[in-house]
């Protein structure tokens, strides 16, 4: 593709050359930067170079398509008047603070947090900790990658899953600024990721039992006085494979009883996509004792107040009795019992609910939903048989 002298909305819509494209003479300094991403795609922001007192300055318009190429004409020749108007162009906007523009963004992404407004919290919690002590009065123009390495770098070889987690947050607020037209770049990006250390902080893996100890926590749990729903919650985690999320959040209406099916839906899976999982006989006995415990709100295993359980509440069950693991830890129990007993890998990384990269995973269509169904038969057996103490 042949850089134009001017953009064209189509050429802006097609291009996938990753480079700046300017707009040509008479374009008040407007440009185009096209990046690829890290899933493949393209990102596409608009700038404008200025001389502000003597001084070349790059003033971020927003990002494509939210911002078409007529927008972003029209906003360089608003900025480009205010400058010749004796004003600063950067200050004829009301440019939000790093904590204003968090804010905003988690107003934003509420609706899609089905949690009772746990995942706002923890949002919340992490940045009034670690980054708003730092950044959270500076203007979002005006944080630089020194600023964000400056939040990190305390934490990341000592709290790396935080640090982790606090570097995706502090990218999602500047993408929202990006978009907003309120700078032309993202601090937070790949370039700070190249920088961060590789090494020095040693990985950590969730808590788990060995498989033959399951069967006696699942024994323990059932005998608990825990609240009903907490412990049936807790045994179709186990015997399912599946994420705790994915679990406290599950419906019924996402049962299908007559295929005895239950299928997670994109949005509660980390892949994103729908996840079917087969059912074992013990399983719909679980279910059967949910029946139970149903109220209006539609949760298979819903909280004492009718919410979404906690995702605190099995955790604290697991350590009230004693039993050595974290609730995700037990997809690793499933896991190692499927290599032990001969289980194909792409059978058990279905099974939990994996996407398969590479060659491999292009090839693999089939969800091998039968062929899991005997899996989940046989784990549950596993776990009825070690119960028994046999």
């Amino acid at each position: 593709m042949d850089r134009p002298a001017t953009l064209s909305a189509s050429f802006v819509r097609t291009v996938k050359r990753p480079g700046r494209y300017g707009d040509g003479r008479g374009s008040h300094g407007l440009s185009l930067l096209v990046k690829p991403t890290t899933n493949g795609r393209y990102s596409k922001t608009w700038s404008q170079r200025l001389r502000i007192d003597g001084h070349p300055v790059m003033i971020g318009l927003g990002a494509y398509p939210v911002i078409s190429l007529a927008d972003a004409r029209e906003k360089a020749l608003e900025n480009r008047r205010a400058l010749a108007q004796g004003k600063d162009p950067r200050r004829s906007r009301a440019i939000p603070t790093f904590e204003q523009a968090a804010e905003a963004v988690i107003a934003l992404r509420a609706d899609t947090w089905r949690d009772g407004g746990r995942t706002a919290d923890i949002w919340r919690s992490s940045l009034e900790r670690f980054v708003y002590p730092q950044i959270g009065s500076k203007r979002v123009n005006e944080v630089t990658s020194g600023d964000v390495m400056r939040v990190l770098l305390p934490i990341w070889n000592d709290k790396r899953a935080t640090a982790t987690k606090l570097k995706s947050r502090i990218g999602g607020v500047m993408k929202w600024a990006i978009a907003q037209g309120h700078r032309a770049d993202n601090p937070a990006g790949d370039a700070i990721a190249a920088a961060l250390p590789r090494t020095g902080g040693q990985q950590t893996h969730h808590r788990a039992l060995p498989h033959h100890q399951v069967g006696d926590a699942l024994a323990a749990v059932r005998d608990s006085d825990a609240w009903a729903a907490t412990k049936l919650a807790f045994e179709y985690l186990v015997l399912t494979a599946t994420r705790s999320g994915e679990v406290r959040g599950a419906r019924w209406d996402e049962i299908d009883l007559e295929s005895e099916t239950w299928t997670v839906p994109g949005d509660r899976t980390k892949t994103g996509k729908p996840h079917r999982v087969p059912l074992s006989n013990r399983a719909l006995d679980v279910l059967a004792d949910a029946t139970a415990i149903v109220d209006e709100s539609g949760l298979l295993f819903p909280s004492p107040t009718g919410r979404q359980l906690s995702d605190a509440t099995m955790s604290k069950l697991l350590k009230e009795h004693n039993i050595g693991a974290v609730p995700h830890g037990f997809r690793s129990s499933f896991r190692s019992w499927c290599a032990d007993t001969g289980v194909p890998r792409e059978v058990a990384e279905a099974a939990l609910g994996h996407t398969v990269a590479g060659v491999e995973g292009a090839y693999q269509r089939s969800d091998l939903l039968d062929t899991r169904r005997e899996v989940m038969d046989r784990w549950a057996d596993y776990l009825t048989t070690r119960r028994q103490g046999s």
